[in-house]
């Protein structure tokens, strides 16, 4: 049997990541390798939280295609960990990566060394 979280357990539980990231948090792309591709660097407030939903923001304070970044390496971004300022682990390889149906939504994961990276949509949601 899985275990089932009340609403209001899933909204502490979404607010407690925001907490436990703080200002400056970083969004990491990784390949299926553990290879990293790209860093992030978050809001001073990482996220709104609506529900089980935790909606990522960059340090602009947008939500939409608004992650951007320079990717440090080549490989195609599967999964994503969200750290804090000082790169403590909060949310560890549990993010996915893709053009649509992930967590982490881009139009194109495939990436090089030294491109241009957004993310056009970045969410986490509680099991």
């Amino acid at each position: 049997m899985s275990v089932v979280y009340s609403a209001a357990a899933k909204t502490a539980r979404m607010n407690a990541i925001v907490t436990a990231l703080g200002s400056g948090a970083k969004l990491k792309l990784f390949t299926s390798g553990d290879v990293l591709l790209a860093t992030f660097t978050l809001a001073a407030t990482p996220g709104t939280v609506s529900g089980s939903v935790l909606t990522l923001s960059d340090a602009n304070g947008g939500t939409a295609g608004i992650l951007n970044t320079t990717a440090v390496a080549a490989g195609t971004a599967t999964k994503a960990s969200l750290t804090t300022s000082a790169d403590a682990d909060i949310v560890t390889n549990a993010l996915t990566v893709g053009t649509s149906g992930a967590d982490l939504i881009m139009d194109n994961n495939v990436l090089t060394n030294g491109q241009a990276v957004t993310i056009n949509s970045a969410t986490l949601t509680h099991a």
